[in-house]
């Protein structure tokens, strides 16, 4: 009885520690939670309670050199899911058929642009305001879905504008790996293509934040008074040198064109005037989700209407460049501006081959200027072959062929410029002919170069072989601070001397003026145009046209350049829309007058970007 009774104190006791050690555990517990894990989760409940939302900023204007739209913002709708308050099951096969998504896609979004669990992750941009009434009045039915009124891209319309805004997209997966912007997040909109991308930093701004309160359910409650949101920064306004009234000069010459390109530069700073490339595209398209539908058919279109020509298309450049052979050869002192060579009887025999000029029945025997006038292929032949590749490359390279301008818009192509090094290395040392310069020497052969690169070199020759950087930023103007204007820059200086120039600006302008000009059909009684044609054989059908125009002459103010795809003589094709273009600028510099833009953007007045 005694061993018993001590049996069950013994018991008692080992169960009094065990109580007491449970006691003990669960009041440190309590003591860890109140003192020292309080913070951590009231900071969890207090997560679980508020949605923190950021705020987009207003992407800055862009604006043309007259303050006329180019770029501005639409207000658009963007629906999003926040995982942690979705009802599994139930949200997402809601919301499905409402916004014209499969579960699955909506799965795929939220986790391509999910950032925490508790943050709203955008699965579809620019719906209707019809699916944002059926949301805000069935909110039961949406648990976690939300939405916000964002701004998207408009781009001015009919205007072929796409070849230097570019667009906007959400940043990608990819990009987000490889920025150092920490800015960014999964369905950041940032600049894709063009002056969007080259300036999308100046032009996105700064993202704010609110902070709604949210029920258990997801319901929202309201701003969260406990924080104040933060406001964000809106982008700069742009205003580009474009001349609006000019671009539209450029789209109608070029309306009955498939393929070609327009570049029109200011030869005294290298602003850029006006640029179209056709076939185009609607940048507006890109501001929402493109369609898989148009986006195939844009893709896969053979006319490649994602191609900016006047930037990436690489052509030869035709007779439009016999201005570097003779000036090559009056600065290597080969030639004068009298020299003449064997007289041109429709070609000229290189050894087994006979090299054609343009003209059957021959030129005749002609100086230096007549050359330039008539485009004559045998004279340039004759001087090619006394000049020499690689002295001819070099010529080519100082006047700016085969390297990109450095204008301020991306995906720009360097061209090809070849010499000695370029043939031995495509057909081996020793296995091609000399005769290769015939074809240089008239701007054909291997030689390629884009519409801006010949842009510029005659912008060079019209200016006393000084050459400014091509850029269409004209002005920034911040949201807070003074606007800035930019300030032209010298890119090089052409390598003829001003006697040299003078022979060349005989030639250029006896194209237009002279008897036998290849381009006389573009004089006129009020101005004087300067040019020269181009005619470039194609093997996939009639020749590429091509013509760059100068005017005023006498004191130039703007250079045009222009090839029209599989068009035929550019004397025939390319002249003519280039005279159009001019047509328009003279006759609003001389009357004040152009008729051709009349959109709500004309008394659209420039200011200060505001939130």
């Amino acid at each position: 009885m005694k061993r018993s009774r001590l049996s069950l104190d013994a018991r008692e006791r080992v169960a009094l520690v065990v109580i007491g050690a449970a006691f003990l555990f669960l009041l440190g517990g309590l003591v860890k939670l109140q003192l020292f894990d309080h913070q951590k989760f009231a900071k969890q409940s207090e997560n679980n309670r508020i949605r923190v939302v950021p705020i987009p900023a207003r992407r800055g204007n862009v604006y043309d050199r007259e303050g006329r739209v180019l770029i501005d913002n639409r207000p658009s709708y963007t629906v999003s899911v926040v995982p942690a308050e979705e009802i599994k099951g139930r949200t997402v096969p809601a919301l499905a058929p409402l916004i014209g998504l499969d579960t699955l896609q909506i799965r795929n979004r939220i986790k391509r642009n999910l950032v925490s669990r508790y943050q709203p992750a955008a699965v579809k941009k620019d719906i209707p305001f019809e699916v944002v009434a059926v949301l805000e009045e069935q909110s039961d039915r949406f648990a976690g879905v939300s939405y916000q009124m964002e701004r998207v891209r408009q781009y001015v319309a009919d205007m072929g504008v796409e070849s230097y805004t570019g667009y906007v997209g959400e940043t990608s997966e990819e990009e987000l790996a490889r920025t150092q912007k920490i800015d960014l997040r999964p369905g950041s909109m940032i600049g894709k293509k063009g002056l969007e991308r080259r300036y999308d930093d100046s032009l996105r701004g700064r993202e704010g934040t609110a902070y709604i309160e949210v029920s258990a359910t997801g319901q929202i409650l309201g701003s969260y008074e406990g924080r104040a949101p933060v406001e964000p920064v809106p982008g700069s306004n742009l205003i580009l040198s474009i001349d609006l009234d000019l671009q539209a000069a450029c789209v109608a010459s070029l309306d009955t064109f498939c393929c070609g390109a327009i570049v029109a530069l200011d030869p005294r700073n290298g602003e850029l005037l006006a640029m179209i490339s056709r076939p185009g595209y609607d940048p507006n398209i890109f501001s929402s989700v493109i369609p898989e539908d148009i986006w195939q058919q844009i893709s896969n279109d053979p006319n490649h209407p994602l191609l900016n020509r006047p930037l990436a298309g690489l052509y030869s450049p035709g007779s439009t460049t016999k201005f570097i052979t003779v000036g090559a050869g009056m600065e290597e002192g080969i030639i004068n501006e009298h020299t003449t060579f064997s007289p041109c009887l429709g070609g000229y025999q290189f050894g087994n081959r006979f090299f054609r000029c343009w003209l059957p029945a021959g030129h005749g025997r002609q100086g230096a200027v007549g050359a330039l006038e008539q485009s004559c292929d045998t004279y340039m032949y004759q001087l090619g072959l006394k000049i020499g590749i690689d002295k001819l490359s070099e010529y080519y390279a100082a006047c700016g062929f085969g390297k990109v301008t450095e204008i301020d818009i991306p995906s720009e192509a360097a061209g090809l410029n070849p010499n000695t090094a370029y043939y031995d290395s495509r057909y081996g040392k020793g296995k091609w002919s000399r005769g290769l310069v015939l074809n240089l020497s008239i701007g054909q052969g291997e030689l390629l170069t884009t519409p801006l690169q010949l842009a510029q070199f005659f912008c060079g020759l019209v200016n006393k072989g000084i050459v400014y950087r091509p850029h269409i930023l004209k002005k920034v103007s911040p949201p807070r601070g003074p606007d800035y204007e930019v300030t032209p820059e010298v890119s090089f200086r052409l390598p003829f001397s001003a006697h040299t120039l003078d022979v060349l600006l005989d030639g250029m302008r006896a194209v237009v003026a002279g008897e036998h000009g290849t381009a006389k059909g573009l004089r006129n009684d009020l101005y004087a145009i300067g040019g020269k044609t181009g005619t470039v054989q194609n093997p996939h059908g009639l020749e590429h046209s091509w013509f760059v125009g100068v005017a005023p002459f006498d004191d130039p103010e703007i250079v045009v350049a222009a090839i029209m795809e599989n068009a035929g003589h550019g004397s025939e094709v390319a002249a003519p829309v280039v005279g159009k273009v001019i047509r328009a600028y003279m006759e609003k510099k001389l009357h004040g007058q152009s008729g051709l833009v009349k959109t709500e953007a004309d008394t659209t007045t420039l200011t200060k970007a505001a939130p």
